[in-house]
This record gives structure tokens, sequence and C-alpha cells, in this order.
């Protein structure tokens, strides 16, 4: 059998291929999925794709299995530990953080002003995977980033530079380090201006040393014998989809509740009444990742949050019944204390994810209202991925419950927000599938959502 285009999801423990067929016309549909472990321990990852790819080939019942294009999304070789050096520490804290998520970096250390001989220290002990010089809105302060590159040209190092501050820097830049003996990119600058943050360039710079990093991570020197294209990170292909469902859809949020992390994306500007008394400005997409919020890994915290002794008593379990949950829930029992797991994670994360209204007073002002974080007021959609919301049942109730937990000024989705599950589970593959057929990739994920495809698409 020959098929279109294949693509992996490439875990830390496991390796699924999903197939594609009809991507060059206007029906395009998905065939089926492998599975396979990922072997990332035995130095070849290759080995964890063939297991999966024999499985997928076993599923379609087909002696043979042939593709045009194999690619691929991979969290396999963990995030890129990340160094940035900028002017004022909220605003590159926030820029840089913003520019990372999804990115696949995780953002390790934040000097603000000129670095000094023990910040140098410091990130030679690090050693980042990248590094980013922000700093100064455009047409503004200068000397802090130009200062910043000298120092870093003396450190030693050699991982990839960034350089996102003010552009009028950038050719000094490119000036000061020529003999740094790693690349330097320059991209538009994080923080063009007051009250504008401008990261997808920054972003989509950080993809690209988190491809060429994941080839030389341990066991995946092999993965481009057989992946052609990019290997987006897994979360920044999620991401992806999330902005293509923006085109269709409307203002869009996905929730993707895993076994370590629960991952909230969202695609928005919000209300224009709002994005007048933010404090600080947000991105329209935006992500976070609550590493602490995971129905299995991190079961613990969760069962913390709402109380062991409320979970025996709500779900008639016993302390056994919840010590020997597994990773995949298979008895009447562990599926109630899963979903019941869930459903705190979606509502926790949803509660950090979302901003809040305020009020501040002031001797000579008085009362003044404003406004803090990612306002979700104008999402549209609720979508629900990830291996717990879209393989329990009656989890679209847990979506549709979201509006009634934002106490007080939060500004959580309204209650007509409609709620979506990716019901094929392949949103973050069709996110990589997007960046080269995107038009197929709409309508695959519309009909993973349950969707007919708008006549407006």
């Amino acid at each position: 059998m020959h098929v279109d285009v294949l693509v992996a999801e490439i875990g830390s423990t496991t390796t699924v291929v999903n197939a594609f067929q009809g991507i060059h016309t206007k029906t395009p549909s998905f065939l089926g999925q492998g599975q396979g472990v990922t072997t990332v321990e035995e130095g070849d990852v290759t080995l964890g794709l063939h297991m999966a790819l024999e499985d997928l080939r076993m599923n379609l019942q087909v002696e043979t299995l042939t593709y045009d294009r194999f690619l691929a999304t991979s969290s396999a070789a963990g995030g890129l530990k990340m160094s940035v050096h900028g002017l004022v520490h909220d605003m590159t804290v926030k820029a840089s953080r913003e520019a990372a998520l999804g990115a696949g970096a995780i953002v390790k250390m934040v000097t603000s002003g000129r670095m000094k001989p023990s910040d140098l220290r410091k990130v030679v002990a690090l050693a980042p995977n990248i590094i980013m010089i922000a700093g100064g809105l455009d047409h503004g302060e200068r000397d802090t980033a130009l200062y910043n590159a000298e120092m870093l040209l003396k450190s030693g190092l050699s991982a990839p530079i960034i350089y996102a501050g003010n552009v009028d820097n950038q050719e000094d830049i490119l000036d000061i380090l020529k003999e740094y003996p790693g690349k330097v990119y320059v991209t538009e600058n994080v923080y063009p201006k007051v009250d504008v943050l401008e990261v997808e360039p920054a972003r989509k710079i950080i993809q690209e040393v988190f491809e060429e990093h994941i080839i030389h991570a341990k066991g995946m020197e092999k993965v481009h014998d057989l992946v052609e294209g990019r290997i987006l990170p897994t979360p920044g292909a999620v991401m992806e989809s999330a902005k293509v469902l923006k085109e269709v859809l409307g203002d869009v949020m996905i929730i993707d509740v895993g076994g370590a992390t629960t991952d909230v994306h969202s695609v928005t500007k919000g209300a224009e009444e709002i994005s007048r008394i933010l404090l600080a400005p947000e991105p329209e997409a935006k992500r976070t990742v609550e590493g602490d919020l995971g129905v299995y890994v991190n079961r613990q915290n969760l069962m913390d949050r709402i109380g062991e002794e409320t979970l025996m008593k709500e779900l008639s379990v016993t302390k056994e019944d919840l010590a020997g949950l597994g990773p995949i829930p298979k008895t009447a029992a562990e599926k109630d204390i899963v979903y019941r797991l869930t459903k705190e994670a979606v509502l926790a994360s949803v509660e950090r994810h979302a901003g809040s209204v305020r009020n501040l007073f002031g001797e000579s002002s008085g009362r003044k209202t404003v406004a803090e974080g990612k306002d979700l007021t104008e999402i549209q959609y609720i979508i629900g991925t990830g291996g717990a919301l879209t393989r329990l049942s009656h989890t679209k109730e847990i979506l549709a419950d979201i509006h009634m937990a934002g106490r007080g000024q939060k500004l959580f989705p309204k209650k007509g927000a409609r709620v979506l599950l990716d019901e094929a589970y392949l949103l973050a593959s069709l996110g990589v599938l997007s960046l080269a057929y995107k038009e197929s990739a709409k309508k695959l994920m519309l009909q993973s959502l349950g969707l007919e495809e708008r006549r407006d698409a």
C-alpha cells in the first residue's frame, strides 16, 4: 500500500505514526495509526519508528507500506536550555518566555542591564543550548545590548545567539559577533515598542535551533535517514494547529492533558475593552505549560489539590485504588479517578493561563480598574486533546464547565463557547502537516473535531 504522508510523534516513551492519504486532493483522509516504544536509550530512535511503522502496517492489514513523505514532531530530546540577557527584567522575562514556549526551549537564566562578571560565570556554568540578547525598544536604548554581546564574545561559549532587541543595533551586533564561534541570528525586536509584544520571529528561530539540537541528542542521530523536513517540538506543533484553527473557526483555545503536564494554548486578541486596560501586552498566540499537573506522573499533586479523603468519599474508592493507579486506566474505579484528576488539571491550568481584572487605589487618582494576563473572554471554541480528554467518556462536560470556574474577576471563556474534542488525537501531527499542506491539514483538523468544513473556511 502506498500513502501520501506519514507523520511521526516521537515522545519520551512512545512513538506514534499517523498515515494520511489524498493530501493533494480536496478530500484528504486519515488512514490509521501505529505505535511503538521510543528507543532513545538504545541509541537509535529509528528502531522505535520502524516498530510503529510495522504496527501501522498490521493495523491497516496490508503486506507492504510505502510513502511519499515522512514528517515528524518530537519531545524526546527534552527542551533547549536558554539564557536571556536584556535591559528591563520584567520585560525581558515575559518576552523571552513567550518566545520560548512551544518552540522547544526552557528559559533557565535571565539577566537585566549590563552583564557583570558573576553573570558571565553563571552563563558559562549553565552551558545553555541557546542564548538570546534582547533589550531596548526600537530606536531607543542601544548600549546595553552591545555591551552584553561583547561580554558573550569573551565567554568561550559557542551556543547559537539570537539577537532580538533594538533594530538599530542589528548591524553592530553582527560586527561585534563576527568572530563568535557559534551561529548568530538577527531577528525582529521581541519588544519593539511600549505595550507591543512580537515573539513569533524569535520563536521560529528557536524552533530551527531545536531541530538542529534534537538531531544531536542521544538516539536521534539517524532520525533524518527516515524523516524529511523539519522536526517540530510537539508543543509547537499543537500551537501550529491552534493558529490554523483560528483562521477557520475564530478565537480558540486547546487544552492538552497529559500524564506529566497539562498545556493550554490560546489564540485570541481578547476584547477591546480589556486590551485598553492591560498593564502589559500579551501575545495573540500564547501557551502555558503546567509541569505539576499530570494525570499519571504528577497524579499525586492533583490528588493533594483535591484531597485524598475527598476523592475517596466522592468516588467511593479506597486508598489502594488511588495508590495503584496505572498509566492507562482499565477498571471503572481507575477511570473514575482519572476523570476527576483530569477535571482538576483542566480547571487549574486554565485558571493559571487566564488573566484577571483588579482594582488599584491611588491617593490622587482614586480607584482604577486594570487587567493583567491573557484575556480569554472572546474564545469561541474550547478544544480538548491528549489521551485523558480524548479517550475518557463525558470529558466534554469538563470543558463545558470551564466558564463556571472563573472565580472573581478571572478572564475566562464565556458560557457560549463551543466545546470540541480532537477525536482522532491528531492535532500535533496535523500541526506539522500544516506547514507543507495547510489546506489538507485544515480539513483533517475539522474532521478530527467532528465538524463539517465551514463554507467560509
